[in-house]
């Protein structure tokens, strides 16, 4: 594939009124000004001014939506350092306040991705948000460039090709090298000059541009897993702009995005840890083993059992890779995951097993998305894989290795150091072989006043994660749910973080310092019933596949 290099990226000044971030917000400042740059500024300007004066033209989202449930299309550019190229849908989506006497502003959102559509997250926010919070905010949604209905890309990949978390093995290494080049080729020939610009610069940029048209000074936003990525960064494009920021479940903006995806290996192991010991702990009632050693041992023979013959349930063959990638999440819940091993054993000893509670090794699950509603007919199959890896890929491109070999190397290496899951999220991945990224990746390090939500036992963003973006934000508080299982944490019935969370959207008031909650039974049940398939559409909370954040 071709590499692009770092272009320079064009500063453009527009009226405060279009808030000057937009166009500004940029890794490399502009030269000084001389007739010709000047010249360009002004038409970028105009070009930016255009879009602002867009008059969304909402009308009802669905004919069986409810009728508050209102969506519109604007414009916005493509590249933001040529704003009067070719420009894009944005699918946008809101549900006015409840009390426009009482209204405090907009409340954006994201579910997560990167990939999710978000157009009907305002939906699940109504189900779910205290109805004093609907009487402060418009809930507004969006489906982020590319995604959905928002100018959908697509790689033209086959189902077979989306499998992209393979495990490490030597004789299938070369054929996962030839797959992450092809995906990689396949991405550049389909899309490759609207991929470079789906990132997540562009998408707080456009954001920042939604913010204008609907005429309002500052967002509020709630955004879960990678939803927390987007908000971070555009707390760093535009902090003037950023009211009241929630983010739910948080990327280590560092570590976007090999990072991230190896936190999966490394988030596993100490929740492995605490699995063998509370199932120990209940061995006269599972028979796992009277001992966190002997669990163990009963978990890795299993395996190995799997990897000279794959063990049947219902017909269906569970291969050793199966048991331990579908580990990886389930063991984040101690009890989904003993009981999954139950069940297995069963199947092990040719005794009828259930098939249900064993769906995360089987795979019979399915990876549902929350909030698509989008409809089938309009987006390509391939659309969330695609925006996927335009934003992994193209976000920081220096963060991936270029040389093969490397991810030989790492995924032994981490196999070794993390069993459980290292080799699935170190091995080779197509942004190997992706362009290089057009701007550098997005530094997180400002004062915002914003608050991040985590739980302690999360598995597509382990605490660490949570604490870093903590750090990264300096003005910001954090919640942290003890014992707390499940990706999403608000709004989930426990008192205290639920109280926290409104307490703040309602009075933009910080808590004095960080908050520890405690999990209760309840809210840990409420994660558990969150990551089954059945989830609606519009559900706030985030990405439930496996394999997105």
């Amino acid at each position: 594939m071709r590499r692009r290099r770092l272009a320079p990226l064009l500063a453009v000044s527009v009226t405060a009124t279009l808030a000057p971030a937009l166009a500004t917000s940029t890794a490399t400042a502009a030269p000084a000004a001389t007739p010709s740059t000047a010249s360009s500024s002004a038409a970028a300007k105009g070009a930016l001014d255009r879009y602002v004066q867009q008059k969304p033209q909402w009308k009802r989202c669905e004919a069986d939506a409810p009728a508050e449930f209102e969506c519109a299309t604007i414009k916005v550019p493509l590249d933001y350092r040529v704003p009067g190229g070719k420009r894009i849908d944005l699918a946008i989506s809101r549900i006015r306040s409840t009390a426009p006497d009482k209204r405090h502003g907009v409340l954006f959102s994201n579910p997560g991705g990167p990939g999710g559509p978000g157009l009907y997250t305002p939906l699940g926010l109504q189900e779910r948000l205290p109805e004093s919070a609907q009487r402060k905010y418009d809930l507004i949604g969006f489906d982020p460039r590319g995604v959905g209905r928002s100018s959908p890309v697509s790689c033209g990949l086959e189902p077979e090709e989306e499998n992209w978390l393979r495990p490490y093995k030597e004789e299938t290494f070369g054929k996962d090298v030839a797959w992450a080049r092809a995906v990689a080729n396949k991405c550049e020939e389909n899309a490759g000059d609207t991929l470079a610009h789906i990132t997540t610069r562009n998408t707080a940029r456009d954001m920042d541009l939604l913010r204008a048209i609907l005429g309002e000074k500052k967002i509020s936003y709630v955004g879960y897993s990678y939803g927390t990525y987007l908000g971070a960064v555009y707390t760093q494009l535009f902090p003037g702009r950023a009211d009241r920021f929630v983010l739910d479940s948080a990327v280590d903006p560092a570590r976007a995005w090999r990072g991230m995806i190896q936190w999966w290996a490394e988030g596993a192991e100490p929740a492995f840890d605490r699995w063998t010991g509370w199932a120990a702990e209940r061995s006269e009632k599972y028979g796992l083993g009277d001992t966190p050693k002997e669990v163990d041992r009963t978990f890795w023979g299993l395996v190995a059992q799997a990897d000279e013959k794959p063990i049947e349930v219902e017909g269906q063959p569970t291969t050793g890779d199966d048991i331990r990638s579908g580990m990886r999440g389930a063991v984040f819940s101690p009890q989904e995951a003993t009981e999954a091993i139950v069940e297995l054993k069963k199947a092990a000893a040719g005794e009828p097993a259930s098939a249900r509670k064993l769906a995360a090794f089987t795979g019979s699950q399915g990876t549902g998305t929350a909030g698509a509603a989008t409809d089938a007919a309009e987006v390509p199959s391939d659309n969330m894989t695609a925006s996927f890896w335009a934003v992994v890929c193209g976000d920081n491109s220096s963060a991936w290795s270029r040389d093969p070999e490397s991810y030989r190397r790492d995924a032994i290496e981490d196999k070794g150091r993390y069993p459980l899951y290292g080799d699935f999220a170190s091995s080779i991945k197509p942004c190997a072989f992706w362009d290089e990224s057009v701007e550098p990746a997005t530094e997180v390090n400002n004062k915002v006043r914003s608050l991040v939500v985590q739980n302690e036992w999360d598995s597509q963003t382990p605490l660490p994660s949570g604490q870093a973006l903590h750090a990264a934000l300096k003005g910001s508080k954090m919640v942290t749910v003890l014992g707390g299982e499940g990706h999403g944490v608000y709004p989930n019935g426990n008192a205290c973080t639920d109280g926290t969370v409104t307490g703040y959207l309602l009075s933009g008031k910080l808590p004095a310092k960080d908050v520890t909650c405690e999990a209760t039974a309840d809210s840990n049940a409420e994660a558990r019933k969150n990551r089954q398939p059945d989830a609606l559409p519009g559900s706030p909370l985030p990405e439930r596949a496996p394999d997105r954040f």
